[in-house]
């Protein structure tokens, strides 16, 4: 593994370029890995990591106590925190990974030609995938794991702010690659924080990157979405809407308004926006904002929702398009599901909403007029995860429309390719 000093930006493009020629070595053995070699060496990244909480948290201690310093977010900081239920779940994230089919190699579709071609479309891995992160040291161990998963051999660049705790995690996940005889350059992290390094990334290292993943804030996304030479499988930022429709349990509606905000502020599945019917704003909505003020959540509203609830502050355009991650709701009233659908079509990132809701009518409205990835009834939108969804852990939430849609797991880490079976035809 590269262990260097913080070089030079001649000596930046070496370093990067080096990455992706170890990278894309270690890619061919990879692809062609038993599941149970790989299983292997997942279940002992897992051992890994809990056998070494105390060096992992320690590190985490130094990235919390810079990042405080610098004056970083309560949002922020909570994505960086590490503590030992939080190692250990990724250590059981990492395990539910191996716990998962292996998509490589599967026949996802098979047909006979009437000239005795048979043809089969088969999972094969992407080859080489960077993933660009802030903040959040989980992503070190929740990307080295799909992407190991899915034979793909990765290239992480962690934020400066998680730089020790990443540093910490990924050498369990080299740990485990070395344990199961699996190259340990299938999961390699860049060992400096400059952020020429990225631009190395962005431009393909030299054909080695197949894949960019960017999971952070705007700015980055934005950047990597910009200037990226390699396609990107990514999302701007989550402006996610839970709409309560007159059809609502008040009791439901209370409690996902609650979890949907305040469960976790910081994270991409927070409701930022709250949508509620006008039919029910006598009997639902001061019930639904009392729940959220008295948790610490800062109320924004137009003047029909300051007229029921005189606390709320008023909410100006911009808060309709922000992506708060902080205790923070924009609050709407609206004329049924129509304006509701209209509105998040007007403002939406197309990452998350959802409607709590009874009748069948509304739901199957909202649920088919919504061009969202990720759509739930009667369910909080903190569960636009994919360990929620049953993939063990995600890459990150891709809300475009090409190849991969929604939480980015082991599946959707492949493409696929023909193989065709003949027996002598020629083509006239």
């Amino acid at each position: 593994m590269l262990q260097v000093r913080e070089p030079s930006e001649h000596d930046i493009v070496a370093l990067m370029a080096e990455l992706g020629r170890r990278g894309r070595a270690a890619a061919r053995p990879l692809a062609v890995a038993s599941t149970e070699r790989k299983n292997a060496a997942l279940l002992a990244m897992a051992e890994a990591l809990e056998a070494n909480t105390g060096r992992i948290l320690a590190a985490n201690k130094t990235d919390m106590e810079k990042g405080e310093a610098a004056g970083l977010s309560a949002a922020i900081l909570d994505r960086l925190k590490l503590d030992e239920k939080r190692v250990r779940a990724i250590a059981e994230g990492i395990r539910a990974i191996a716990d998962l089919d292996d998509p490589v190699g599967t026949v996802i579709a098979e047909w006979d030609r009437p000239n005795g071609l048979h043809i089969e479309r088969v999972r094969t891995p992407l080859g080489v995938i960077g993933v660009i992160y802030e903040s959040r040291p989980n992503v070190t161990a929740d990307a080295g794991a799909l992407c190991l998963k899915a034979g793909n051999a990765v290239i992480l660049r962690g934020g400066s702010d998680s730089a020790a705790s990443s540093a910490a995690i990924h050498s369990c996940l080299v740990e485990g690659l070395r344990k199961a005889g699996l190259p340990e350059d299938a999961i390699q992290r860049v060992p400096v924080t400059d952020r020429e390094a990225v631009g190395e990334m962005l431009r393909g290292l030299g054909g080695n990157l197949d894949v960019i993943v960017p999971r952070g804030g705007r700015s980055l996304v934005e950047r990597v979405q910009n200037e990226a030479r390699v396609p990107v499988f990514a999302h701007l930022e989550g402006i996610c809407h839970l709409y309560v429709d007159r059809s609502a349990k008040l009791d439901m509606a209370v409690a996902l308004a609650l979890n949907a905000k305040m469960r976790r502020t910081g994270v991409c599945g927070a409701a930022e926006t709250l949508l509620v019917d006008r039919a029910v704003a006598g009997t639902h909505l001061v019930p639904i904002l009392e729940a959220l003020a008295a948790a610490g959540c800062e109320i924004r509203g137009g003047e029909d929702v300051r007229a029921r609830f005189p606390s709320a502050v008023s909410a100006s355009e911009e808060d309709w398009r922000t992506e708060y991650l902080d205790a923070i709701i924009s609050v709407k009233l609206v004329d049924g599901v129509f304006e509701a659908i209209e509105h998040i079509g007007t403002y939406s990132s197309h990452h998350t909403e959802a409607i709590v809701a009874e009748d069948p009518v509304a739901v199957q409205r909202f649920l088919n007029e919504i061009d969202s990835a990720i759509l739930l009834h009667n369910a909080s939108t903190q569960f636009a995860d994919g360990g929620e969804f049953g993939m063990g852990a995600e890459i990150g939430i891709a809300t475009g429309k090409m190849h991969a849609r929604g939480p980015v797991g082991v599946e959707q880490l492949t493409s696929f390719k023909y193989r065709v079976h003949g027996s002598g035809q020629t083509r006239p």
